[in-house]
């Protein structure tokens, strides 16, 4: 079981018992009413949590002569003491332990001037944990200057007004990304809810909000001891829903870049901070537009029909459900109204200030592992990114969706690869439709299909996963292939050939499935170089030949793995560990599995030597009552596992003597 632990490497720290104390910017245009919004949130927030400061008092109050004295400096030792006051300030917060409020300035404009001159210092980019831009339109803040009694300002032109902004609002936001510090662009009349709402929200709070938020969604008198987990985007639908919001809130804007995508490319990555900044993003929304978006960002997708159908079933079984989302909860609430499932199934996630969170894949693995230890239930989860992999993790059952290979996670497979290898995960695929191709290979992450019947059932019944076996038991080819070897009148060095045969008929046909095949290049006979293929990392396979009746069936799969290596086993000790060592699969080959005993020893003993090497057994026969509910079910919790089989046998016949298949084999039957 994974140890769940809060990522706290994100960016900025906002912990109330951080070190760097919260230093919130509030900027705007001169004219813009910063100062007076200052003197109300005084009135209106709390003195013992808030300390406001305007920057340029903080000066004055500094310098020898004040104001005056500083507006005759040059620009460089001007820096020098926008630099000391901001000092000053992180100093006198860390003091008092509030949160501070400063009014300042990025830049200042003369109409005339082609650029503003920017007064924002490298110690502001050290200081600040969030900047508050107010979003005042030009003609109000041209109004509020013609009024202001207080100070001179000069006239300037609401055209210039606006290009200051919007200069002043874009490299603010892009100085942001750039240094880690949250940015938000807001009425003024939000500034006291969103202060209020940096000051509370740390990363500890926002995880007890997503826990209570999923306590209610379980506050039902009885509720199932089974629930499906879901992740939203790319599972269980195969579109990204954030990228659509913003496509259609950005149409008549082609110019401007992908929000989110800048925000998650930057240094906040996708922390927990990143997703607070998300939210401030969609914070800029106006309420009745967003609500617009989110409807139509609804209408314009569709559930896969795999996913409804699973939660339809499940819903008859009384398996509850929950969409926990890295998106937008109300987007997902009308997906869900739409198929119909708005019952069924609850939604956990954020978007919004307002809705209290945000959630990361760290809570994500953080709310799993609560309806499991501390609500004691059966999880199943889904999801298709690495935001998902710690839920999956946590989860009882893990189940990756994979879509068409083009709309992906890039980052996905080697993270998965990952986490199957060297950390315990234990999972399965969904390919979302059925024909994409698979992620990985089939021995690390077995295909799983959500509409069977039994998958319900065995989501009802809370069982683990089952083992991964293939076979070829009804085809034509396992028919004509298993005859000489059921034939009586076939023994020794024909009986050898027919499991030769098979041997290298189980590579081809499902061997190749589970490893994958690889390109490389290959003489043509017309004299130039051409494409051939062999079998994904086949100089990094063992075979292992389990003496004496698995030999002929294993020299098979050698012929289709000539770069393999060979090794005869009598016992699991006749494996070593150089056997094993940089080695990707270790294939066990023997002709006939009955009770399975043999096999449960060697994988065993071979997992004790390496925790992760994919291992494959390969037979011309399995019982199927071993497989079902025999020895071989102890390996249920063994990943990275496979059984290939041409025949799966009804028959508990066990040969001995003259019907010994390593007697009929290599004509010892007289020794018996």
């Amino acid at each position: 079981m994974v140890n769940f632990q809060l990522d706290q490497s994100t960016v900025p720290n906002t912990s109330r018992t951080s070190r760097k104390p919260i230093v919130i910017g509030l900027y705007g245009l001169p004219g813009s009413g910063k100062t007076s919004l200052i003197n109300q949130l005084k009135e209106s927030l709390s003195h013992e949590d808030f300390q406001f400061y305007e920057g340029s008092v903080v000066i004055s109050d500094l310098i020898p002569g004040g104001l005056e004295n500083f507006r005759q400096m040059d620009n460089v030792e001007k820096t020098l003491w926008r630099e000391r006051a901001i000092d000053w300030i992180m100093e006198d917060s860390t003091r008092s332990g509030r949160v501070a409020v400063v009014a300042g300035h990025f830049m200042f404009w003369d109409e005339p001037d082609k650029a503003g001159q920017v007064v924002w210092t490298a110690h502001d980019e050290q200081t600040y944990t969030h900047i508050l831009y107010l979003d005042v339109p030009p003609d109000t803040v041209a109004q509020y200057r013609l009024n202001d009694r207080a100070r001179a300002r000069s006239v300037v032109s609401q055209e210039h007004l606006r290009r200051w902004q919007d200069t002043e609002r874009d490299q603010l936001r892009l100085l942001c990304l750039q240094h880690g510090i949250l940015f938000a662009n807001i009425t003024p009349h939000k500034a006291p809810i969103l202060l209020r709402d940096i000051h509370l929200h740390t990363e500890d709070h926002n995880l007890s909000c997503a826990q209570s938020k999923l306590d209610d969604a379980l506050s039902s008198p009885v509720h199932s001891k089974t629930m499906l987990v879901f992740d939203g985007d790319k599972t269980l639908i195969a579109d990204d829903t954030g990228e659509l919001f913003w496509k259609l809130a950005l149409a008549e804007k082609p110019e401007m870049a992908y929000p989110l995508k800048e925000i998650f490319s930057s240094r906040f990555g996708y922390s927990y901070a990143a997703f607070r900044q998300v939210a401030m993003r969609y914070e800029e929304v106006q309420e009745k537009e967003f609500n617009n978006l989110c409807e139509r960002v609804a209408s314009a997708v569709t559930m896969h029909p795999e996913i409804v159908l699973l939660l339809t079933s499940a819903a008859e079984r009384n398996v509850e459900a929950v969409v926990i989302t890295c998106g937008l909860r109300l987007v997902w609430e009308k997906i869900l109204e739409k198929a119909g499932l708005s019952t069924a199934v609850k939604v956990i996630g954020g978007g919004r200030i307002e809705d209290g969170l945000v959630i990361t894949g760290e809570v994500k693995g953080a709310l799993v592992a609560r309806l499991r230890q501390v609500h004691h239930i059966f999880v199943c989860a889904f999801g298709d990114s690495v935001l998902d992999l710690p839920m999956l993790k946590e989860a009882d059952r893990a189940i990756v969706a994979v879509g068409e290979e083009q709309s992906r996670s890039h980052r996905m497979d080697a993270a998965l690869a990952r986490a199957i290898d060297q950390e315990g995960l234990r999972a399965e695929q969904v390919l979302l439709p059925g024909t994409t191709s698979p992620r990985l290979d089939l021995v690390k992450l077995p295909v799983v299909d959500i509409t069977d019947s039994d998958f319900i059932e065995s989501i009802v019944l809370r069982s683990p996963r089952r083992l991964q076996v293939f076979h070829a038991t009804n085809r034509n080819a396992a028919k004509l292939l298993m005859t000489p070897m059921r034939n009586a009148n076939i023994e020794g060095p024909l009986l050898r050939q027919a499991h030769q045969r098979v041997g290298w008929y189980l590579a081809t046909e499902f061997l190749s499935q589970l490893l994958g095949v690889e390109l490389y290049s290959i003489p043509h006979v017309q004299g130039r170089d051409t494409d051939g293929y062999r079998f994904r990392y086949e100089a990094k396979t063992t075979i292992v030949a389990l003496m004496r009746g698995g030999e002929p069936m294993a020299l098979g799969l050698s012929d289709a793995l000539p770069l393999a290596m060979f090794v005869h086993a009598k016992q699991p000790e006749d494996v070593k560990r150089d056997h094993l060592q940089e080695q990707e699969t270790v294939i066990l080959v023997d002709s006939v599995v009955n009770s399975g005993k043999t096999v449960v020893e060697f994988v065993q003993y071979i997992r004790a030597l390496h925790s992760n090497i994919r291992i494959v057994v390969v037979a011309g026969v399995i019982q199927a009552r071993s497989v079902s509910e025999g020895c071989l079910q102890v390996l249920s919790s063994v990943a990275n596992l496979a059984f290939i089989a041409l025949r799966l046998s009804e028959n508990k016949f066990t040969g001995k003597g003259t019907t010994d298949t390593g007697n009929r084999l290599f004509n010892t039957k007289h020794l018996q």
